[in-house]
């Protein structure tokens, strides 16, 4: 590779792979540029293909081992390292976890200043055949699912996918289309195109939910129950308190916070899951609309009409933002209600601690903050933050 003009496909003889960086890459460096590296070990020398390359740094497949790390693992699946899926499966279970700690608490630490010790809990199925959500492509070779990086499809091998659960390990024999969407759950296995108005039903929190078959609900089958557990566990929630749901999606937070006696309003943009949202907990009250505008408006004083608005006060707080997470100023406006605690559902790391930052910045603390794995075989992990005055 020319130092000063590397391209895409250029191959890098004899690499030596650094420490784990958020995103599933590998931190390396070649003739003095940075190269983030999939498929790779801290430690590895390694023969790397490039992916992507941009002004100061570049991207890159790890495509032969020269000498390889003593956690790595002979990958199960005959695509894993060109499907855009499972980035870990070449690393032994284990020590999945103990690289999703480090990004975690790397992020928390470099991003928000906070010194975090805790682990990666594990959730049973914690390997394989969990995903109980799928979203398959037809490619130029039948179904298969999405390369790293690319709208390029890699055709599934004959055993299917192996996060699948068993029932969508592959799309139906007589599927048509070029996308679909394969759900598991009480009612069985329901295969639907992208944009089909398909309610399905899952089960978790003590309550049945219904949801749409192409919306969000967690994709490991443990997770709803986990990630409820871990909320009401931080927040410790008292009778009559009143609290906020936001980003609620179908209600399951609010229907939690409702069974344990309080008064909960539920915010989310989706019209459709703030429609279920009303049907699954109808002892809560849902608006529909951005997080941040909603949080905006004000309570009408001595007259009538205007949009309904959040109370100024509030107990309790949940939040489940989306992967680019709350931003400043939602959790500026979360503050100003003054709850006693709030509790920060994150899916990225990166995202949670620029909040966790912000939040610092308008006095709460991080009480605690959990880890776990409920994506096996990928570099994503997902965390709950417990925040409190002072």
């Amino acid at each position: 590779m020319s130092e000063d003009a590397p391209a895409v496909g250029d191959v890098l003889a004899d690499v030596e792979i650094g420490p784990i960086a958020h995103g599933g890459h590998w931190v390396a460096r070649h003739e003095g540029r940075v190269v983030f590296v999939r498929h790779a070990l801290a430690g590895e020398r390694v023969v790397v293909r490039l992916t992507g390359v941009a002004k100061r740094h570049a991207f890159g497949d790890a495509v032969a081992v020269i000498e390889a790390s003593p956690h790595r693992v002979e990958e199960p699946c005959a695509i894993a390292a060109t499907c855009g899926g499972c980035d870990f499966q070449h690393v032994e279970v284990g020590h999945q976890r103990e690289l999703k700690r480090q990004v975690v608490a790397e992020q928390v630490r470099r991003l928000a200043g906070i010194a975090w010790d805790g682990e990666v809990e594990g959730v049973d199925p914690d390997a394989f055949g969990w995903r109980t959500r799928m979203r398959y492509r037809r490619g130029g070779e039948g179904w298969g699912l999405r390369r790293s990086r690319s709208h390029e499809v890699s055709a599934l091998p004959a055993v299917g996918c192996l996060i699948a659960a068993p029932a969508l390990a592959a799309p139906p024999p007589d599927a048509a289309g070029d996308e679909i969407i394969g759900v598991d759950g009480p009612q069985g296995s329901v295969w639907v195109a992208p944009g089909a108005e398909t309610v399905v039903t899952a089960q978790a929190a003590g309550r049945s939910w219904r949801v749409r078959a192409d919306g969000f609900w967690q994709v490991h089958p443990q997770a709803a129950d986990t990630l409820v557990a871990a909320v009401l566990d931080g927040v410790r929630p008292r009778p009559d308190e009143v609290a906020l749901d936001l980003y609620c999606g179908v209600g399951l937070f609010a229907g939690a916070l409702v069974d344990a006696g309080l008064r909960v309003t539920g915010v989310e943009g989706a019209r459709e899951a703030v429609e279920l949202a009303r049907g699954n907990v109808p002892e809560a009250r849902f608006l529909s609309g951005g997080v941040e505008k909603v949080l905006a408006r004000r309570p009408p004083r001595g007259r009538r009409g205007g949009p309904p608005a959040l109370p100024d006060r509030a107990d309790v707080v949940v939040l489940d933002p989306p992967r680019t997470g709350a931003g400043a100023a939602v959790i500026e406006a979360v503050a100003r209600r003054r709850p006693r605690v709030v509790a920060y559902v994150a899916c990225d790391p990166a995202a949670l601690a620029r909040d966790l930052r912000t939040a610092g910045e308008h006095g709460y603390r991080v009480a605690s903050l959990r880890a776990f794995d409920l994506f096996p075989q990928t570099h994503h992990v997902e965390c709950v933050a417990i925040l409190t005055r002072g």
